[in-house]
């Protein structure tokens, strides 16, 4: 069953509508013809009134009044047209046939509404004020009503239905078809390479499939225009840091190095070169993919004392200079082996930041939810406003932080493993040194 936001109850809402309104409009106008026009005009029941009016002189002055007035009606009116009294009785010395008495139980008082089943022109009977007779007679060509209903009903009836159909298209393609189209422009901007356009807003509020799939096809843009920009980004910082180990192995083959010396520096350049693409590759492979790591449990305690003792072999580091304040039964939700690496990354930048006899610490504490692993050194820290900067590839602030020879990588690939497991990282200066803070879900 669609939900409440689809495109599905605007549309039966929209047509409902407008059959609605089409039933009722073609109704109501229609009625309200057929009334307006069965009825004579102002200047049929002022005439049949004047005739009246005189047939009442006539009949009050005597017989023959009346029979000449008869003969003179019938030269006005060629129609037939007879006086009766209340028992229908002729007057002025006419006569009637049965036929025509029995067309006398068909008359219809002039202001009553005509019947459009009748085939010919019919009777009307007008009163004689004040006399009890009537005038009955055969309604005149000039008099017929119903004469205009075809023309009526086609500029009453069928030209509202077809403006309103007019209406349906334009709240149709409005809804429809216009942001369908502004849709496929965006796409074919895609698809043209053109990576700087935007959802309009008037889609980007909309809270039905066209507005979830306009929003969908913009992250695709955004993430699109951000992957090539990363990717860009990447060769340029890539190219350009494969120049110093070029350039000092150039250098070296210049010189006049002994065997051994050219061996040990070929040696640890190529392993520099082979750790920078190694880790432009997984850093390029995480942002392009962005993998969602299977999250267990975690103890920190255990995980932190293998990285502890891994980290002060690599650095000579004694086991004292590494402390840990972490709560009994600690254990976050995340991905074992991403969280390892983004941590090693963090205490390895810890430990080449630190002055001489400097201590690194870990401390952990709860966060609603969830647990906030704080890891702290003692070394010059980061200006403030180039905290946010740090987590950039190839962000190396060696005016802030001298003694690294690292390639800025670490930081952007802890970031990215710390997200792709529904935690999240940053950094604030301490009382003394840099403290990296990840928080993640708590078991």
């Amino acid at each position: 069953m669609p939900n409440r936001h689809s495109l599905f109850w605007r549309l039966v809402v929209l047509v409902a509508g407008f059959c609605l309104s089409m039933i009722w409009a073609s109704g109501y106008v229609s009625r309200y013809i057929d009334r307006a026009s069965s009825f004579l005009s102002e200047q049929a029941r002022d005439t049949l009134t004047s005739y009246a009016h005189e047939a009442k002189v006539a009949l009050q002055t005597g017989p023959a009044a009346m029979a000449q007035w008869l003969i003179v009606m019938k030269e006005r009116e060629p129609g037939w047209l007879v006086v009766v009294d209340q028992q229908l009785q002729p007057l002025g010395g006419q006569t009637l046939s049965d036929e025509e008495r029995q067309r006398l139980t068909f008359v219809r008082h002039f202001d009553w509404p005509m019947s459009r089943r009748y085939d010919g022109l019919p009777l009307v009977s007008v009163p004689l004020e004040s006399t009890g007779a009537k005038l009955i007679i055969q309604l005149p060509e000039r008099f017929r009503p119903w004469r205009n209903h075809a023309l009526l009903t086609a500029g009453g009836v069928y030209l509202p239905l077809v403006l309103l159909s007019l209406l349906f298209c334009w709240l149709l393609y409005r809804m429809l078809v216009s942001p369908l189209d502004r849709l496929r422009r965006q796409a074919n901007a895609l698809r043209g390479n053109r990576l700087d356009s935007l959802l309009p807003p008037s889609i980007a509020r909309r809270n039905d499939e066209l507005g979830e799939l306009g929003r969908s096809l913009e992250y695709l843009t955004q993430r699109l225009r951000d992957s090539v920009a990363q990717q860009q980004q990447l060769l340029r910082d890539l190219s350009h840091e494969l120049r110093t180990p070029l350039s000092r192995l150039r250098v070296a083959c210049e010189s006049e190095l002994s065997a051994g010396d050219m061996r040990n520096r070929t040696e640890r350049e190529i392993n520099s070169m082979q750790q920078l693409v190694d880790h432009t590759l997984e850093f390029a492979w995480l942002d392009s993919e962005q993998p969602r790591f299977e999250c267990e449990p975690v103890d920190v305690a255990a995980l932190w004392d293998l990285l502890c003792e891994n980290a002060c072999f690599e650095a000579g580091w004694p086991r004292e200079r590494i402390q840990a304040q972490i709560p009994e039964g600690c254990q976050v939700l995340g991905n074992l082996n991403a969280l390892a690496q983004a941590m090693e990354n963090i205490l390895r930048n810890a430990i080449r930041y630190s002055p001489a006899h400097g201590v690194v610490c870990l401390t952990v504490a709860r966060d609603g939810d969830s647990w906030r692993l704080r890891i702290q050194d003692q070394g010059p820290g980061v200006p403030e406003a180039k905290l946010a900067v740090i987590f950039r590839p190839f962000a190396r602030l060696s005016a802030a932080r001298p003694g690294g020879d690292g390639f800025g990588l670490g930081l952007a690939i802890a970031r990215s493993m710390v997200v792709m497991q529904g935690g999240a990282i940053w950094a604030e200066n301490g009382a003394s040194g840099l403290r990296m803070i990840i928080r993640l879900r708590s078991v």
